[in-house]
């Protein structure tokens, strides 16, 4: 193999689909159909607060965080990036949890402001 900058696996699997519940499920059943229990349940759950506080912070919560999800899921580089240093996090010392945690967090504040980025 050479050694190519850019190949297939660092194309996204899908567009990113629109922020809508609707669209997240189908983009989830495409790419991470594993997650979708937990997308459905804290779908429940951001219904209920947003019911119980009549705000709907809640879901707008729900589905930024899990537009961003899907931001990462669908670019394969990104996933692998995002599960290696899930790992780290559960299995390292204190030190390195906290390289871990600081990862993580990087790649979703870069999926956030992808998102929030005006398209071009």
């Amino acid at each position: 193999m050479g050694a190519t900058v850019t190949s297939a696996a660092d194309q996204p699997l899908i567009p990113q689909p629109p922020a809508t519940v609707t669209t997240l499920r189908q983009a989830l059943a495409q790419i991470a159909p594993a997650a979708l229990p937990a997308f459905t349940r804290e779908l429940d759950q951001a219904a209920d607060q947003a019911r119980q506080a009549s705000d709907l912070a809640p879901l707008q919560r729900f589905i930024a965080q899990w537009a961003a999800y899907v931001y990462v899921q669908r670019q394969p580089h990104l996933a692998a990036d995002l599960r290696r240093w899930e790992a780290a996090a559960a299995t390292a010392d204190a030190d390195g949890a906290r390289r871990a945690a600081a990862e993580i967090g990087r790649i979703l504040d870069a999926a956030h402001a992808a998102l929030a980025a005006p398209l071009t």
